[in-house]
């Protein structure tokens, strides 16, 4: 399935323009970044208009805060007054005015999940839908019957968010011997895999998340004895069973596994389920050209978690008070497909290819930690499945810079485990010489595997350059993609920022190539 909208790739005349971290933004007027919106945010000004009070609206009353002049917005039953935010929205007016005076969770979601909008805009607070609940964590708790805690058979009916979630819905048991205590879950899904699996041990606290398709399950428990934080994970695919085995600290008998924290044993879309972080260890930092990095994150011992190939995780900074959050596609540190991508998840490590923008607002602040230092890492999140690769004889992939990372594991991936891989072309889109990312690896790796070869393209290349040059292009994807007769299943992976995505996409489906014969990612 194609990750990305139907294309609609800006026209002159359009607002919208592409920015120098390639997402679509709108020309700022100084003063208006995101750093000078979180300055406004702290000097006290009161930007609801309000006073300090909090109001329960009525759908009639938001449905009249719909101008750009007073402009209110519904996100998950809170209300917030984006007036003052308006001239510092990356994405202009016209995004947010798309959802003035109504619920805009729905938009929200699909545009930019991961943004942490009760950080950005608490501020801009007003109140709560006076038809909408939203619980707290605390009456999430309260909610919990007491004999739903009991030994054995914990909660073995899952809270669902829809209907039809109850077809893949999961169940859980555990039981003990004198030296370790397993979780064991049931699901329906046979080919579990332990990508699927993420299993977060600290302080007392279990957290196991289990990825089921486009749903995710959520065990969530305050054990009720002290464990050690290394736990071990064993999956049986075959029967869809997980376990996680736990090591007492003492040889004392459980009456209960514990106490249900919140959403514990629950079943909802990923779309749904809030943002899990956790505080990784910074371990190394590499150099790669002059602007960008590989960063080394190392996760805490109490968690296990490989991220898919294609995936991607956000990181979470606090600046100036304000939590901050940006997408970043984890690598292999190799490109080489002689070894097995699990052996480097076993280490508990993550890498991550970063480009420092020196005028951003994350990237110089993760440049400056200190080795030791920690930063807030997310679970896995995506929809590029390693299943659209199976058959596939020819694999193009088209990437523009730091759009190269989630290539890196689709590369690794598919020279090792696709049989009938004939071909695997990589289009790598650059500025000039300097910036093209891992070239003596990449040149390396075509030397060491026949079927693999790589078309460097530069925007602004130097005179003494030899190679293709230019812009992404139906003229210059034709030369490359042109359909050979006979037998041939292609299949066309898209990075880079979004105009050169929705360009790409644009091109590859002139030239006759279906849906389902790419994957755009988007980040």
């Amino acid at each position: 399935m194609l990750g990305v909208p139907a294309p609609s790739f800006p026209t002159p005349a359009s607002q919208q323009r592409a920015s120098s971290s390639g997402r679509n933004k709108v020309p700022l007027k100084p003063g208006r970044s995101l750093m000078d919106w979180i300055r406004l945010t702290k000097s006290g000004k009161d930007l609801t208009g309000l006073r300090g009070r909090l109001l329960e609206v009525t759908e009639k009353e938001l449905a009249k805060h719909n101008r750009k002049e007073d402009c209110w917005m519904c996100i998950r039953g809170l209300v917030y007054n984006v007036t003052p935010y308006m001239e510092y929205h990356p994405g202009g007016e016209e995004e947010l005015m798309k959802a003035a005076g109504a619920d805009g969770t729905d938009l929200f979601d699909q545009v930019h999940r991961w943004v942490n909008y009760e950080s950005m805009l608490k501020e801009c607070l007003v109140g709560k839908m006076a038809n909408k609940l939203i619980p707290s964590i605390k009456e999430i708790h309260s909610s919990v019957k007491k004999n739903e805690k009991l030994i054995n058979g914990v909660f073995s009916t899952p809270n669902t968010c829809d209907k039809s979630a109850r077809a893949v819905s999961p169940r859980y048991d555990w039981f003990q011997t004198e030296a370790d205590v397993t979780v064991v879950i049931y699901v329906k899904q046979k080919d579990i895999t332990s990508e699927s699996v993420i299993v977060d041990l600290e302080d007392g606290v279990l957290r196991i998340e289990v990825i089921l398709n486009e749903y995710t399950y959520l065990l969530h428990i305050e054990l009720s004895h002290e464990v050690d934080n290394d736990s071990s994970v064993h999956i049986a695919g075959a029967v869809g069973k997980i376990e996680v085995k736990l090591k007492k600290m003492n040889s004392n008998t459980w009456r209960d596994l514990g106490n249900p924290l919140g959403c514990h044993n629950t079943l909802m879309k990923k779309t749904e389920r809030e943002l899990f972080f956790r505080k990784c260890k910074l371990v190394s930092v590499a150099e790669i050209t002059y602007n960008t990095k590989v960063f080394c994150l190392q996760l805490p011992q109490g968690t296990h978690l490989q991220v898919p190939v294609g995936h991607h995780v956000y990181l979470k900074h606090s600046i100036k008070g304000t939590e901050i959050i940006r997408p970043y596609t984890p690598i292999t540190h190799y490109l080489e497909p002689c070894v097995e991508e699990t052996s480097q998840n076993s280490s508990g490590s993550v890498y991550l290819m970063i480009k420092i923008y020196p005028s951003g607002v994350l990237t110089p602040q993760i440049d400056s930690l200190q080795i030791g230092e920690f930063v807030c890492m997310s679970n896995p999140d995506g929809t590029f499945q390693t299943s659209q690769l199976l058959g596939v004889t020819d694999l193009f992939l088209l990437a523009a810079g730091t759009g190269f990372t989630p290539m890196v594991k689709v590369i690794n991936f598919s020279l090792r485990t696709v049989p009938c891989l004939r071909k695997c072309k990589l289009l790598f889109f650059n500025k000039t010489e300097d910036d093209i990312l891992w070239r003596e690896k990449v040149e390396e790796l075509e030397l060491m595997d026949k079927r693999f070869s790589t078309e460097f393209i530069l925007s602004e290349p130097s005179d003494g350059w030899n190679g293709k040059f230019g812009r992404i292009s139906l003229q210059l994807l034709s030369e490359i993609l042109t359909r050979p007769p006979g037998e041939f299943k292609p299949f066309i992976c898209i990075c880079g920022p979004r105009p050169f995505t929705e360009e790409g996409v644009r091109c590859v489906q002139e030239l006759g190539y279906l849906k389902e014969e790419m994957h755009a990612f988007t980040g």
